[in-house]
C-alpha cells in the first residue's frame, strides 16, 4: 500500500475550514437556543474567528485592540450595544406597536429595541445571513473588550485596575460634554488602554460620535471593557439568546411572501399585472433619477457633463433637488412601495406607457407591443434575495385564477468587493460560486464587458464568488480564489441566491419564461486584497455615482430596445 505524505494544509484550506467550523456553529448555537459568547459554548466560534482573522477585523489576532474594524462593526450595530449584557435575537414579535423607540444602526437596516439597561432586542427579518452578520460582529467586539480587560486589570482578586481606567471611568460617569482639553485627556488614557498612539485614536475619535454622543469612542471602550471585567470577577457573562418564534420561523420565506404578495396587488389593482415586466435590484434613487432627472432638473443643466446631474443629487444637503425628481416621477407612472412586510425591502413600479421619453435620455426607446413595467427592489441582504425573488416570480393567486408573471429580465445591480482592481471599477460576471456549498451557477450574462468599456472606468469579466459573509474574507482566502483555476474577479453575498431563484421557476417549476433574461453587473466598493482599501477604511464617496449610473444606464438600454 502506497504511503500517504503528510502534506501541510495552506492558509487558504485553514480559512476555508474555519469558514465552515463559523457557519456550523452558528446554526447549532441558532437551535439550541441561546449562548454565552466568551464561555464554553462561545470557544469554537472565537477559535475559528481567530484563525480566520478577517481582513476587515485587521489586528483582531494581536494584543492592541482594533480600531477601524470596531468602527465598521459599531456602525452595524445599535446605539447602546456596548452597555448590555443580554442580547435578545427576536423576529417580528410587534415590538413597533410598543412604546419602545427602534433603534436603526447607521449602516445596517434592523430595528432594534433597548428593553432595559441590560438587554437589547435584535429583529431578524432579512434571514440567516442577518444572523451570521451579526454573531460574527459580536464575537469580534467581545474578543475586543477582553483585550481592554487584559490591558486594565492588574489583579483579579483585589480588582486592582490601571490609573488610565480610573481616569477614563471618571470621564464616562460624570457624561458631561467634555472641552477640548479633557477631550484630549481622556484620548491620552484612552490610547495606553487600547495600545494605539495618541496620534491614531485621534484621528479615529470623530467617526465614532453622534449628534447626541460626541464623546461615544469613550463610552464605547469603557463599556465593552467594563462587561468584560464582571465576566471575569463576577462571573457575570454576557448571553445571546433567540427568541423560539425566530426559531419557529426562520427558513419560511414569512416576510418574503408578505413582501411579493404586496407587490403583485399593487400591480393587478393598477391593471399591470400582465404587461411585460422587468424586475431591477439597485438602489431607490438610480433608476428613477436616470429616467426623469432630464426632465424635472435638466434645464439647469444645459451643456454639463450627463453624470453632473447625478453626483449633485447623490449630494447629502440635495433633499430638494431629490424631491423635485421624485414628483414627475411619482406624477409620470412612478409607484412607491415602502416596504411594510419586514424586509427592509422598499420598492418602486414603474408603468412606462406614462412617462414621456422624448423629454429622458432615452427617446430612442423603443417598444414591440405592450409598453413594459419596470419592479426595482432595494438591495436584498445574503440569503434573503433567494426569498425575495423566489416569492416575485412565484404565480399570484387571485381567486381561483393563477397568474403567471409575464417576466422578461432580471437585472441585478450592486456593490461588491473586486480582487483585480481599485474601488470605483466595474465587474461582469459570467458566473456566480456559492462559497462554502459545491453550488455554482453559469449563466448568459446581457450586459458584457465591451458595452462598459471606453467610459474612463476600468471593467472586468468572470466568475464571481457569492460569500456567506463579507467580514468573514481573508487575504488568503481570496488569493486562492484569485489566483486558482476558479479565476474570480470579485465577491459579493446575494447573486448565487438571485441565480437560483431565477433558474428554479425559470427551468424546473416554470412559472416564469424559460429564457428570461438575465443581467448582473457590480462596482467595486473595496478591494479587499489591498491594505487600506478594504471595508473598514471608509465608503466610496463620489467614486461610486459614475459607475452607478453607467450600470443602471446600460441595463434600461437594453429594457427599452435601445441600441
Amino acid at each position: 500500500m502506497k504511503e500517504i505524505k503528510n502534506i501541510s494544509r495552506s492558509r487558504a484550506q485553514e480559512s476555508s475550514a474555519a469558514i465552515e467550523r463559523l457557519y456550523i456553529t452558528m446554526r447549532h448555537l441558532f437551535n439550541r437556543g441561546f449562548y454565552k459568547p466568551m464561555g464554553v459554548s462561545g470557544d469554537t466560534l472565537r477559535e475559528a474567528l481567530l484563525l480566520l482573522r478577517p481582513e476587515i477585523y485587521g489586528t483582531i489576532a494581536e494584543e492592541k485592540v482594533e480600531l477601524n474594524g470596531l468602527l465598521y462593526v459599531i456602525e452595524r450595530l445599535p446605539v447602546g450595544i456596548e452597555e448590555c449584557r443580554f442580547i435578545n435575537l427576536t423576529s417580528d414579535e410587534g415590538y413597533s406597536k410598543s412604546h419602545f423607540q427602534a433603534i436603526v444602526p447607521p449602516k445596517r437596516r434592523r430595528n432594534c429595541y433597548r428593553i432595559d439597561e441590560e438587554q437589547m432586542n435584535v429583529e431578524i427579518t432579512r434571514g440567516r445571513s442577518d444572523i451570521y452578520d451579526i454573531l460574527t460582529h459580536l464575537t469580534f467586539i467581545f474578543i475586543e473588550s477582553h483585550k481592554i480587560k487584559d490591558r486594565v486589570l492588574l489583579d483579579e482578586n483585589n480588582f486592582e485596575v490601571t490609573r488610565d481606567w480610573e481616569k477614563l471611568e471618571q470621564v464616562v460617569l460624570q457624561n458631561k460634554k467634555l472641552s477640548l482639553m479633557d477631550k484630549e485627556k481622556a484620548i491620552s488614557h484612552a490610547s495606553n488602554i487600547l495600545g494605539r498612539p495618541f496620534s491614531e485614536v485621534l484621528a479615529i475619535y470623530e467617526d465614532f460620535g453622534t449628534k447626541e454622543k460626541p464623546d461615544r469612542l469613550l463610552h464605547i471602550i469603557y463599556w465593552l471593557g467594563k462587561l468584560a471585567i464582571e465576566e471575569v470577577i463576577q462571573n457575570n457573562k454576557r448571553t445571546i439568546t433567540f427568541s423560539p418564534i425566530l426559531r419557529e420561523r426562520l427558513g419560511h420565506h414569512i416576510h418574503g411572501e408578505i413582501w411579493a404578495t404586496n407587490i403583485k396587488e399593487v400591480l393587478l389593482k393598477k391593471n399591470l399585472i400582465n404587461r411585460p415586466i422587468h424586475i431591477i435590484s439597485a438602489n431607490m434613487h438610480s433608476v428613477m433619477n436616470s429616467i426623469f432627472s432630464k426632465q424635472a432638473i435638466g434645464s439647469k443643466y444645459k451643456g454639463a457633463d450627463t453624470y453632473a446631474i447625478y453626483e449633485d443629487l447623490s449630494k447629502s444637503g440635495a433633499d430638494d433637488l431629490r424631491g423635485k425628481v421624485e414628483n414627475i416621477a411619482l406624477q409620470n407612472g412612478m409607484i412607491s412601495l415602502p416596504d411594510q412586510s419586514g424586509t427592509n425591502i422598499d420598492v418602486q413600479i414603474f408603468d412606462s406607457s406614462k412617462v414621456d421619453f422624448s423629454k429622458s435620455d432615452f427617446a430612442k426607446a423603443t417598444f414591440k407591443e405592450e409598453k413594459p413595467v419596470l419592479i426595482v427592489m432595494d438591495y436584498a441582504f445574503g440569503e434573503q434575495a433567494y426569498e425575495t425573488i423566489d416569492e416575485l416570480l412565484k404565480p399570484f393567486k387571485s381567486g381561483k385564477d393563477k397568474i403567471l408573471l409575464n417576466v422578461e429580465s432580471v437585472s441585478i445591480m450592486g456593490k461588491a468587493g473586486i480582487l483585480e482592481g481599485g474601488k470605483g471599477d466595474i465587474m461582469i460576471p459570467n458566473a456566480h460560486i456559492n462559497e462554502g456549498t459545491a453550488d455554482n451557477y453559469p449563466f448568459k450574462n446581457e450586459l458584457t464587458k465591451e458595452m462598459f468599456e471606453g467610459n474612463g472606468i476600468p471593467v472586468c469579466a468572470g466568475p464571481m464568488v457569492t460569500v456567506l459573509g463579507t467580514s468573514l474574507q481573508n487575504k488568503d482566502l481570496l488569493k486562492f480564489f484569485h489566483d486558482s483555476t476558479w479565476g474570480v474577479i470579485g465577491l459579493e453575498m446575494e447573486g448565487a441566491y438571485y441565480q437560483k431563484a431565477i433558474q428554479s421557476a425559470s427551468k424546473i417549476r416554470k412559472s416564469i419564461h424559460p429564457d428570461v433574461k438575465v443581467r448582473y453587473a457590480y462596482y467595486a466598493s473595496d478591494n479587499p486584497l489591498e491594505t487600506g482599501s478594504t471595508l473598514a477604511s471608509g465608503g466610496l464617496g463620489t467614486t461610486g455615482v459614475k459607475p452607478t449610473y453607467l450600470i443602471t444606464i446600460k441595463i434600461l438600454e437594453q429594457i427599452f430596445n435601445i441600441k
